[in-house]
């Protein structure tokens, strides 16, 4: 049969409905319990057997190990989870994305969904006009499932009218012995990196096998490839995160390939055990008969990630080194990871107060040094230092926010402990003093979105407005300077005097610019847009300052000092 235009559309056509009901189950499925599978992700992770189990049961809950991986690389990015818990996760993702091949034989090699993937449909339909977004969501996830089901009938119709004529090559392939087994296995990672799913990969692999274009072995060497292409996804996730998420996707690549290379050299003994059980079970043997393929095809994928897993969850502290010395760490590369609160309180509540403020030491560094940042942003032409300034500056504010919540609730367990009356108010300060941190954090934010304002909207200030927010920014390090000789000292040194007089003269400074910009817009000195980003960055400064001086009298009001 002729193969052309037509034929081509109409089998990426069987494959985008298929892609498609495959993503929208999967993306209704995070929708609709997004948050809870976020948080077992991020609990569920304190040791590698946890962790397994956890990578097994969110991929089989939402069918996508590539949503899995990158869901876990984003963590690892956001310092949730270390990249050690991670691996585990990964390790378990690869088990739990077995659960589609099985779906797939089963249902739709040995029931005829197709027929009843209409009425389905029509199910899940009315739930879509549902003004509750949970019901919403799960119309999406039935109409997902009907989809998926209905492009796998539809590749099941279509790929034997072409196998002979189109796909002909990949049987051209199947008599080189182990070359051949290179062959398929590369043909397998293509397809997984182009189409940019495993599992439609997958479905792919089990008609041409079904359908005798391809043999078992050849099938198998498919699923190995896959095995590889999947990796990319959370590879190219990782590109734009930090050291340890890049970290975290090597690892997936290195599991998954080191898992390809001993199945290899022990693969037609495996397939030859694949073949005496399903002979043994009387399901027939998959090299003789095509009809036994998927379910072969199932097992053997099933069994190969679980003993990959068994393998590898040994070396995972080798993987752990091994990719820390494929991906250098860089200077200033920061991640969010609390470095001296534990999960648990310590002995008693005197020692965890001690180390919560250890904790507030390092949550005002990290502001500081945001704000050095909002400094150079400033001053920065060239778009590609703007841009990667920019980006860090919006890590560290989503860093300040986790921060003063995961100190807020270190104090509030420890606050329910039985507590001195100094304890009690040095925990009182203590929250205070996180969310003034974290107003500063914010400042920096706000800063920073004024100037990438300034810039987006090519405003240049005449030399003297530059001097002049420069001068107020130096004000505003001084105030830091103060700020930080309080905390650094574990709050026993506060020169409430000398922060108050910079504190002054930020107020009179912002006083002084405002009036001054008053008359520079009466007097059409810049125009009125970057009059107004002009204002906007002094009267933030000032802001700023006010919460850098509220640390202070925070530590002082409650007398922190003389508890110490």
């Amino acid at each position: 049969m002729k193969f052309g235009i037509v034929e081509t559309l109409t089998l990426l056509g069987s494959l985008g409905i298929f892609l498609f009901g495959m993503k929208l189950m999967s993306e209704s499925l995070q929708k609709a319990a997004g948050e809870k599978l976020r948080n077992i992700l991020a609990a569920m992770t304190s040791n590698r057997v946890k962790g397994i189990f956890t990578g097994v049961l969110i991929t089989a809950i939402i069918q996508s190990s590539s949503a899995t991986t990158v869901m876990v690389v984003s963590f690892v990015n956001a310092g949730l989870i270390s990249l050690t818990e991670s691996i585990g996760v990964i390790m378990g993702a690869n088990i739990g994305t077995t659960i589609t091949a099985w779906l797939i034989s089963i249902l739709g090699f040995k029931v005829s969904m197709a027929k009843i993937a209409i009425p389905i449909i029509g199910v899940g339909f009315p739930l879509l006009f549902s003004k509750r977004t949970k019901r919403k969501n799960i119309g999406e996830l039935i109409i997902g499932f009907a989809l998926l089901f209905i492009g796998l009938g539809f590749l099941k119709e279509n790929v034997p009218d072409i196998s002979v004529e189109s796909l002909g090559f990949l049987g051209s392939g199947a008599g080189l012995g182990f070359i051949s087994l290179l062959f398929f296995l590369l043909i397998g990672t293509l397809l997984t990196v182009v189409i940019q799913s495993s599992s439609a990969t997958m479905a792919l692999t089990l008609v041409l096998a079904a359908n005798g274009t391809i043999t078992f072995e050849m099938a198998a060497a498919m699923v190995l490839g896959e095995n590889i292409g999947t990796t990319i996804t959370a590879n190219m996730a990782a590109i734009v995160a930090n050291t340890s998420a890049k970290r975290a996707a090597r690892a997936h690549l290195i599991f998954n390939s080191f898992g390809v290379i001993w199945i290899l050299i022990v693969f037609y003994p495996f397939i030859k055990f694949i073949d005496l059980f399903m002979v043994f079970d009387g399901a027939g043997s998959p090299l003789a008969e095509k009809a036994s393929i998927p379910i072969a095809l199932s097992i053997f994928h099933t069994v190969f990630n679980i003993l990959n897993v068994l393998i590898m969850v040994w070396f995972i502290p080798l993987i752990v080194k091994l990719v820390t010395k494929m991906v250098k760490d860089k200077e200033d590369d920061e991640e969010f990871r609390l470095k001296h609160i534990n999960t648990g309180m310590l002995a008693t509540p005197e020692l965890s107060i001690l180390q919560a403020r250890e904790e507030i030491f390092v949550y005002a560094e990290r502001v500081t040094k945001m704000f050095g940042y909002v400094k150079e942003l400033f001053s920065t032409v060239k778009e590609k230092k703007f841009e990667k300034l920019y980006a860090k500056i919006l890590k560290y504010e989503e860093i300040s926010d986790r921060m003063e919540v995961e100190i807020a609730e270190y104090l509030a367990k420890v606050s329910e402990s039985e507590l001195s009356v100094s304890g009690s108010r040095r925990i009182k300060a203590m929250f205070e003093v996180i969310d003034d941190i974290e107003s500063v954090g914010d400042s920096c934010y706000n800063l920073a979105k004024a100037i990438r304002r300034k810039k987006d909207g090519k405003i240049v200030f005449p030399d003297d407005i530059t001097e002049n927010i420069n001068k107020m920014f130096d004000l505003v390090d001084s105030a830091y300077y103060e700020m930080n000789n309080t905390l650094n000292s574990e709050f026993s040194n506060t020169n409430i005097d000398k922060a108050k007089e910079i504190e002054n003269l930020i107020n009179k400074y912002r006083n002084r610019l405002r009036e001054e910009h008053i008359l520079n817009v009466k007097s059409k000195k810049y125009k009125y847009k970057a009059g107004v980003i002009y204002n906007e960055l002094f009267s933030t400064s000032e802001k700023l300052g006010d919460y850098i001086i509220n640390i202070s009298e925070s530590v002082k009001n409650v007398r922190i000092h003389k508890d110490l």
